[in-house]
């Protein structure tokens, strides 16, 4: 068989990144039949390991120093080509940079992440864009905006905490410090989220569970949040608290619409431009994509969905190898994937499907082209 076959997986979590997953499966197209030429192309959805997969399609990655989500310093970076930028808010300050793991809800701050954008428009960037998925705080964005100029004070005058619990105390804004780069860059959100800031689909009561907010602390948080929305309004003199988005990353997508003036675009798509997967499809015969767990939510917005609907009407036929799935065979071709294989077809034992990753994924893409050319 020759031709070329894509190998765009996201990461498999816990175990590979999706560079790491991508080069694994290079070996097994390789080892099956040396006469296909394998192209990589690892991808992401806009949360973690984004940085990573545009540093792999060409960008260069500016290291930075920044606060993670509970203030403790963090060494990160931005990618940037050109003028643009691409910033991951999960490697500056969300879930996977809390320490030892412990979620902090209602003191998580995303100031670390306007301190990155200041970075990168201190460079000269002028198209930014953001990568906003797990998220560990719920500030409204407010950590964001203060490190990026604004000042959030209390009825004393005082800088509030930039956090959820902080929010509470906020009783004045001032965009008159607002860092001069804002009012020329174009600001985008990658994202996959359309809901408001506050209310029962808001940013506290959908998603602040899932950082650790009791259920007896959501409407406070709530409150917090729609207070803020108030003084945004008064500062911008419009409401956007129920714009689609408002709710991302526990409300940075509300201060990016409102403040910076960000545009909303699915995650999936706008990291599948970047990597320039439409280009890497250009005469391949199939597509190998995957991500650690493969199930209901995939089909929500999750890269291996995104890639597989990009080649479909190429007529490029997509399989998807992951560490465990839970899709039936009807959900999987209703994705657009021809096949999906696992990693626990070769390794019952799943703490070691994550412990010997690689090898296993380089096992079963070998065995899927020894199939398909036989």
């Amino acid at each position: 068989m020759k031709g070329n076959i894509v190998l765009a997986p996201d990461k498999f979590k816990g175990s590979l990144t999706a560079e790491q997953a991508a080069r694994a499966m290079a070996r097994g197209v390789c080892r099956a039949d040396p006469m296909i030429t394998p192209i990589l192309c690892p991808v992401a959805d806009g949360g973690e390991g984004t940085l990573d997969a545009v540093v792999a399609a060409g960008f260069e990655a500016v290291h930075a120093d920044a606060c993670g989500p509970t203030g403790a310093p963090v060494h990160t970076a931005y990618a940037r080509k050109g003028a643009r930028a691409v910033i991951e808010m999960a490697d500056i300050c969300g879930l996977q940079r809390l320490p030892s793991a412990t979620p902090a809800p209602l003191t998580a701050s995303s100031y670390g992440l306007g301190s990155v954008i200041a970075r990168s428009l201190d460079d000269g960037c002028q198209d930014i864009v953001i990568g906003v998925g797990g998220s560990a705080s719920t500030d409204g964005g407010a950590g964001m905006l203060m490190a990026l100029g604004a000042e959030i004070l209390d009825r004393h005058g005082r800088p509030i905490a930039p956090s959820a619990r902080g929010l509470a105390d906020a009783a004045r804004l001032d965009l008159g410090g607002l860092h001069p780069g804002v009012g020329t860059a174009t600001v985008t959100l990658a994202a996959d989220v359309d809901s408001p800031l506050c209310g029962p689909l808001g940013a506290a009561a959908v998603y602040g569970p899932q950082k650790g907010v009791r259920a007896d602390r959501i409407d406070e948080v709530d409150r917090g949040l729609s207070g803020w929305a108030d003084l945004v309004e008064g500062a911008v003199g419009a409401d956007y608290r129920d714009a689609p988005g408002a709710g991302a990353a526990g409300g940075v997508g509300f201060a990016a619409l409102a403040v910076l003036r960000a545009r909303l675009s699915p995650g999936i798509d706008l990291i599948l431009d970047l990597v320039e997967l439409d280009r890497k499809l250009l005469g391949a015969n199939m597509v190998i994509t995957g991500e650690g767990s493969l199930d209901g939510q995939s089909l929500r917005g999750k890269a291996p969905v995104g890639v597989a609907r990009c080649a479909r009407p190429r007529g490029i036929p997509t399989v998807a190898i992951a560490g465990v799935s839970t899709l039936t065979r009807a959900a999987a071709q209703t994705a657009g994937f021809g096949a999906v294989r696992t990693l626990n077809e070769l390794e019952p034992d799943l703490s070691r499907c994550t412990t010997h990753a690689a090898e296993l994924l380089t096992l079963v893409t070998e065995r899927l082209i020894r199939e398909s050319t036989d």
